[in-house]
């Protein structure tokens, strides 16, 4: 019997889960959450052999979760079941801790067999995530942008201009083009239109999240 908590923002997706694993004996669902905190006081409290976490939650996200998770020292496998397979999704699960990453487009028994295989210890990608970790182990990335110039190229993507951004951020016209000659650099790009385009393929800038 491997025992589970789902943990996941929307109850539809929650009830979902938790059915599917009510049809098959081998499974218990001992817990779920709406959020990462709730996720690491639940896990913490009934030790399942596997979460099912999601990524883009709030208050907490995925991320957090699983390195608190770790910093508790919870043995739990972590399985992240989400939507997203971006570089800056699948990399920094991956990097917090995570044995496996799976989109939730996954059939019912290929989720069951990786859940088995993440209760196992065995590390668990889909082949969407799995093609851009050895993308990243064939060209590592080059240094990653901080959470200024996050902000910074998620307002250019917006169509500010460098004064519009300086007065939004409350810095200096300056500074703003200071960290955009150090995005263009970090991006191997010459100009905004190329900066934005390029964070964009990379997953640093999604449609929905600026």
């Amino acid at each position: 019997m491997i025992r589970i908590v789902i943990v996941d923002d929307h109850p539809v997706v929650r009830d979902g889960l938790r059915g599917m694993f009510a049809g098959d004996p081998g499974f218990e669902v001992v817990g779920e959450a709406a959020t990462g905190d709730e996720a690491v006081t639940v896990a913490s409290a009934v030790l399942p052999d596997v979460i099912l976490m999601d990524l883009r939650m709030p208050r907490m996200d995925g991320v957090a979760a699983i390195a608190a998770l770790r910093e508790r020292g919870v043995p739990s496998r972590v399985l992240v079941l989400t939507t997203y397979d971006t570089d800056s999704d699948v990399l920094p699960a991956v990097e917090a801790g995570a044995t496996g990453y799976l989109l939730k487009d996954v059939p019912r028994e290929e989720l069951f067999r990786a859940v088995r295989a993440a209760a196992a210890g065995e590390a668990v990608l889909s082949p969407s995530v799995a093609a851009r970790l050895m993308g990243q182990l064939r060209n590592p990335a080059k240094e990653p942008l901080s959470q200024r110039e996050l902000e910074v190229l998620g307002l250019i993507a917006q169509g500010t201009t460098n004064r519009e951004a300086a007065a939004q951020l409350f810095i200096s016209e300056a500074t703003v083009k200071t960290h955009l000659l150090h995005i263009y650099a970090k991006l191997g790009v010459k100009d905004r239109a190329s900066a934005v385009a390029a964070a964009f393929e990379r997953g640093l800038l999604t449609p929905g999240r600026r």
